[in-house]
Parts: structure tokens; sequence; C-alpha cells
């Protein structure tokens, strides 16, 4: 098959378009930080459009898999970096010229564009020929850039260009300033007087002086006089001038579009592996997952909130969390603490399986991961005065858009649901809602304070997060699988701020 795609191994699958729809749960998830803090510096290559289209398959999971094992290679890594720094020479230089007016100067920008892309392709080629490529995207690449530079319109493209190149090189001329009288003429062999001028005033030299050099700037856009010199210069070397003109318009388009497309793409790649590098260098793992579109046994160790990590790496701990489920279980229940880590565990069962669709590697020494055709999310939001709806109502009707589009292939995230209600109202919504999602068999989290759920029924795992054994208002964060215990600690998190009703009271006799 030919290459076509580094990031999709079947054309029917790629994406080709701008920014595609958000989807509803990436705001929930934090990887609206996550994809802001991966594109910084690279807007021009608009990779939004890929991070909002996860994959559902295994197969181009894979595909991607072996893609990024290739670049995680230092030398195929800096060969691709280099390859798209020379391309972002070749957009400024089009973009220059795209901005001038004189017509040689914008050909001459041009012609500059078209010797970079030039080397660039030759370089890349030569490059990867060098490394041991392990992945069919690559290894297509390389086998599309062979192709590419032995074909005709290349050979005659690049032979053309330095053609060009060396007779635009040749032209000599003869400025002649006569007051504010400029006169351009051919060069006639008229001789260089520099050495006798230097070697006239050698004798007045006393030792190192300063360097009274006035260098050419090579920089966009000229003064009117250079303008004229130049129009001057090419009406007396028409057949040079000519050539150039014919040769600009012959290669108006010279970009190839694989080509393009496989330097805005490898981007999606390279951007995530210099994101993951600090808590790489931090000590923080990342794993290929297995994936799955059919099995629900799921199992990770070691992962972690990759949004909130990154807010704390480096410097601060990140705590690390496993989790399982298999055979009828699907879903994770966790209680326990106040502020003890429950919510940032939900966000980050989200993340692996979004991390692990777009074909990343995951936060976690070890994975196995379900893929989902969506990830549903129901977050703790602020109320909405535009909408006119309370908390409990606005929470109804956005669970009951989630139960709507959810299917048996869905993950679901629910977190602290119904939380501005009674508890005996919020224990039987909770419970119908429970019953149609576990009717569905979907795969989720559910964050709640009522130790009621998590044992709804054999598809239900209760996971409760942990306080230190030994001061009970101090939040270690780990969440791990256990029975509910209704322990919320929350007096011990209210004494270590002075708030208890004694301490309270306290303070109001004293």
């Amino acid at each position: 098959m030919q290459f076509h795609s580094i990031l999709f191994e079947q054309p029917a699958d790629r994406v080709d378009g701008d920014a595609q729809d958000v989807p509803s749960s990436f705001r929930d998830l934090n990887l609206d930080q996550v994809l802001e803090s991966m594109v910084e510096g690279r807007e021009e290559y608009r990779l939004e459009a890929f991070f909002y289209s996860p994959l559902t398959a295994a197969e181009p999971v894979l595909y991607r898999h072996e893609t990024l094992q290739d670049l995680e290679k230092k030398e195929i890594l800096d060969s691709v970096t280099d390859f798209s720094e020379s391309m972002r020479r070749v957009r400024a230089h089009l973009g220059r010229a795209a901005k001038l007016r004189h017509k040689y100067e914008t050909e001459r920008w041009f012609l500059d564009a078209a010797e970079t892309y030039l080397a660039a392709v030759n370089t890349l080629k030569e490059k990867l020929a060098l490394c041991e490529l392990g992945s069919r995207a690559l290894m297509g690449l390389h086998e599309y850039l062979e192709a590419y530079v032995l074909s005709p319109y290349f050979s005659s493209f690049a032979a053309e260009t330095q053609k060009v190149k060396d007779e635009l090189a040749s032209v000599v001329y003869r400025v002649h300033i006569r007051g504010s009288r400029v006169e351009v003429s051919p060069y006639g062999g008229e001789p260089d007087y520099t050495p006798e001028v230097e070697q006239t005033f050698a004798k007045f030299r006393q030792g190192d002086v300063e360097d009274y050099t006035v260098r050419f700037v090579d920089r966009a856009g000229m003064n009117h006089i250079e303008a004229q010199i130049l129009d001057l210069v090419a009406r007396l070397n028409p057949a040079v001038f000519g050539a150039l003109d014919d040769y600009c318009v012959r290669h108006e388009t010279f970009l190839d579009d694989t080509i393009v497309r496989f330097e805005r793409e490898v981007q999606f790649y390279v951007a995530y592996l210099e994101f993951i590098e600090r808590f790489k260098a931090a000590g923080l793992p990342f794993c290929y997952p297995q994936v799955s579109s059919r099995s629900k046994d799921i199992s990770v160790r070691g992962a972690f909130d990759v949004a909130l990590a990154n807010t704390l790496v480096p410097g601060e701990r990140v705590v690390c969390n496993d989790f399982h489920l298999e055979g009828t279980e699907r879903i994770l229940v966790v209680t326990g603490a106040n502020q003890g880590g429950k919510t940032t565990f939900a966000r980050m069962f989200g993340q692996l399986h979004y991390l692990a669709s777009l074909g990343y590697p995951v936060p976690g020494s070890e994975a196995r991961l379900f893929l989902p055709d969506q990830i549903l999310t129901h977050f703790e939001r602020e109320e909405d005065i535009e909408t006119l709806q309370g908390r409990l109502e606005s929470d109804l009707v956005r669970i009951r858009d989630i139960l709507q589009r959810a299917t048996s292939s869905s993950v679901v995230i629910m977190n602290e649901l119904f939380s501005s209600t009674t508890v005996k109202d919020a224990l039987v919504l909770i419970a119908a809602v429970m019953s149609q999602i576990m009717e569905l068999g979907v795969l989720g989290v559910c964050v709640t304070f009522l130790d009621e759920i998590a044992s709804l029924g054999e598809s239900t795992v209760s996971m409760v997060s942990m306080v230190d054994a030994e001061d009970p208002s101090v939040r270690t964060y780990k969440v791990v699988r256990r029975p509910a215990d209704g322990r919320a600690y929350a007096v011990a998190l209210a004494a270590k701020y002075g708030l208890t009703y004694p301490q309270l009271r306290g303070h109001v006799t004293s």
C-alpha cells in the first residue's frame, strides 16, 4: 500500500480538516489543559482536529504505537525535528514572498524556499536510510521519499533550481553614483582598486582599529532605489531573469501534498513526546497500553492524573493509583475521605481511556484498556443563570442526555451526582441512573458520598480514598479496592482547620 499518512494507515480514516467538534468530556477531564500545553508553539499545525478524533479500533492504535516507538529513538526524532525546522523556513520564505511587492524580490524568496525544500526532503530521505525503522508508517514514508526523489519531476525541479540559482549568482553589474544620479551598466572588466587603496593607507595603520565595514543585511523589502537598480539589472540580463520568471510560474505549487501532510501530522507525536518528557525525567512512568474494542477486562498500575501532574512536576509528589475490572465488573464506585483524591481518580480513569484511544502511551507502568466509542462525563458545574435551571434540574437534564447517548461500548464517568439534594433523594436517583448504566454494560466510574451505591450489584466494584493511618486529617490520595466504610473523615478535616463545634465554641467564648 502506498504511504499517505503517518497517523492513519487506511485513507478512509484520515482527518484532514481543521478543528472538529470538541468532545463533550474534554473539559471535565482537564484534557483541554493538556492539549494547551502540548500545542504551545505549534499553532501553525492546527493539531486540534487530531486530538478531537479518538480511534475506536485496536489496529489503528497499534499503527500509532509503532510510529511512536520509532520516534522515541533519538536519531529518528532528531531527523524528523530537523526536517520540521527546515519546512518552517520554507513556509517563512514563502510567507515573505507573498507579502512583498517587487516581482524579482518575491521570486528570489520563492527560489530560496524551493532550495530549502529540496534540501530538506533529500536530507530526511538520507537520514532515515541510516536509521533502523520498525514502524509501518516511517518505513512507508521512507519508501515514498526514495521514489519521490528519484521521480522525473523532483529531479528536473532540483536541476532547474540549481541552474536558476547559478545564473543569478553569475550576474555582475556596475553601479555608478554621481551626486543624485545612479547609473547601472554591464560590468566591463573595470579593475578592482581595493588592494591598491588598502596598500596606500596601510602605512597609516597604527594597530587594530574599529571595523567600519558595512555588511549586507539579508532582509525582506527593498527601498525604492534598490528596487530601481534591480529593475535595471534585470533589463540588462533579460535571459537570466526571464528564466527566473518562467521557473516561478511552472513550479508555483512545488510542495508535495503527502510530504506536507507528514510534516503536520508528525507534530501530533512529537508534541506528546515532548510533553511527557518532563514527567519521565521526574521518574513518573508511561507505558503503551494493550487495547481492545471488545474485552472490558481492564487493569492499570501506577497511573496518575496527567493534567494535575502537569501543575506539580517538578517539585511536588504525584500519587499513583491502580485499578482493575474483570469478568462482569463494569463500574468503579469511589467513596471515602473528603478531598481525598476521588475526583482526580475519576478524571484519571477518563484520561487514560482517551489518551489510549489517541494511540499515545498512557501515564502508568502497565495498562490494559478498552477503546470506547465515546467518553461521557458528568462533573459538578456552576448553575447557569441563563437556563434558569437549579442545580438538581441541571443534573437531571445532563444525566438524561448521557443516558440517551450511551451505548454498551461507552465509558461513563459520574462525579458527585445529585450532591445538591437530600441523601434520601440522591440515593433513589443515583440508584435509578446506575440501574440503566449497568443494564447497558458500560465501563465507568461513579464518585459518590453514598456507600450503598458501591454494592448495587455484581458489576459494581467499591474503591475507597484513604487517609493516613496515624492521622485521619492527612489525605494519602491513594484510592484502593475495598468495601466502602462510610467514613468521610469530615470531622478530622474540620479539626485540622479549627472548625469543629468545640473549636468554634472556644473561639466564640474566649
